[in-house]
């Protein structure tokens, strides 16, 4: 029986080699520059304030490039697409590089790197993504997709960390250079795969081509649920919000504590990864993403209750290894349900959706544990979640009974 992680993607398929390792690689880079901006801004401003406004220059690119990226990766070739971006990611890095070394001590240079790095990330996601299903076999892709999970948590759970090392060393101008290196990983990477055109009827990219791809998931009710499945857990169960009023109304810490807990979900991802050879499987993949979540949930929940902070953050990395195999599961049924000619715009939806959803999950914990409590927010959100899954499994047969082999959307 296979325990450990399934790496016959990556053995199989140089072509899938060669976007992983640049993907994990650039990752690193990515949340190292992501740290890096908070911090500069910080130390230009000494407001937290306009720290938190990078989150909010970063999202509507996002949102709305999601879509239309989306859009683009149906339209034309996604290497060539996903080699644009990519190249734009570079060069914004470069630009960080540039206002850093010159100390230039601007906040707002900060902001438009920072939105015109979302535009382009939200551009290059979803024609990536949408890159993998041509790469290899459809049976593998639970473990593609879990291997990129790997990529991601990596980065999240190393790349700040590695971030903060650098600069203390040589300054924010050395943390950018990284990112710089790293970025030329991932366009090498891309620039040696093969031609991906898009397939089927091809249309302009534009609004109707967006829209399009609404018309699809609204016909598609095991692949809508997926998303609704990510909304009920992003929106209703997600912590991060509370992590500084719990670090010491819970466990009587500070700043680290809270680091600590961010962390947790990431190194549980990472856990999850090494022992996820049995994902591969697993054929009824609806049911298993309710599972999943339903574990996510359950962990939140139980870090509500939680008041040992070793505890805590068992509980936090149990739900990032539950939340790993939903993520996983949901990517592949995108992937590998829908059509090829679709599965760009579908990725760019998905995109608003893990972008959009923990950010409104923020708001929603934030205000239900001002009007209650910690514990209260994490416990409601928790059994709101975990109703909303049962009912959405209840009334959603198609999803309910869907299979990998036959993958039936409807």
């Amino acid at each position: 029986m296979r325990l450990l992680t399934d790496i016959r993607p990556l053995r199989e398929s140089a072509d899938f080699r060669r976007l992983w390792v640049g993907s994990t690689v650039s990752q690193l880079g990515q949340q190292m520059t992501a740290v890096t901006v908070s911090i500069q801004v910080y130390a230009i401003t000494h407001s937290t304030f306009s720290v938190g406004l990078v989150g909010l220059f970063s999202l509507v690119p996002l949102v709305v490039f999601g879509l239309y990226g989306g859009a683009m990766a149906d339209a034309i070739d996604r290497r060539i697409l996903s080699l644009v971006s990519s190249a734009g990611l570079w060069l914004l890095s470069m630009v960080l590089v540039l206002q850093s070394h010159l100390d230039w001590g601007k906040v707002w240079v900060l902001y438009a790197v920072v939105a015109c790095q979302s535009a382009c990330f939200a551009v290059n996601n979803p024609a990536r993504s949408a890159i993998i299903p041509r790469l290899i076999r459809p049976e593998l892709l639970p473990a593609a997709n879990t291997l990129s999970q790997a990529a991601f948590n990596l980065g999240f759970t190393a790349g700040p960390l590695l971030g903060a090392a650098v600069i203390a060393w040589h300054g924010f101008a050395a943390a950018y250079l990284v990112d710089v290196i790293t970025f030329t990983a991932a366009l090498y990477a891309l620039f040696r795969l093969p031609a991906v055109p898009p397939t089927g009827a091809i249309r302009r990219a534009g609004l109707r081509s967006v829209l399009e791809g609404f018309t699809f998931l609204r016909a598609a009710p095991a692949l809508l649920a997926t998303f609704l499945a990510d909304i009920l857990a992003m929106v209703f169960a997600q912590p991060r919000a509370l992590f500084p009023a719990v670090a010491g109304a819970f466990f009587g810490g500070g700043v680290r504590t809270v680091g600590l807990l961010q962390a947790a979900p990431a190194i549980g991802a990472l856990i999850g990864v090494i022992f996820s050879g049995w994902v591969t499987r697993v054929r009824r993949q609806g049911v298993a993403i309710v599972l999943a979540i339903t574990a996510y949930a359950t962990a939140v929940g139980l870090f509500g209750l939680s008041r040992t902070i070793w505890l805590g953050v068992a509980l936090l990395a149990m739900s990032g290894a539950a939340d790993m195999v939903s993520s996983a599961y949901r990517n592949t049924v995108l992937q590998s349900a829908a059509p090829d000619a679709m599965r760009g715009r579908l990725q760019g939806v998905f995109i608003v959706v893990v972008a959009g959803g923990p950010r409104l999950g923020d708001f929603v914990a934030g205000t239900t544990a001002s009007l209650t409590s910690p514990t209260i927010a994490l416990l409601g959100g928790a059994a709101v979640c975990i109703t909303g899954l049962l009912i959405l499994l209840a009334r959603n047969r198609p999803f309910r009974d869907y299979d990998s082999q036959t993958r039936a959307l409807s």
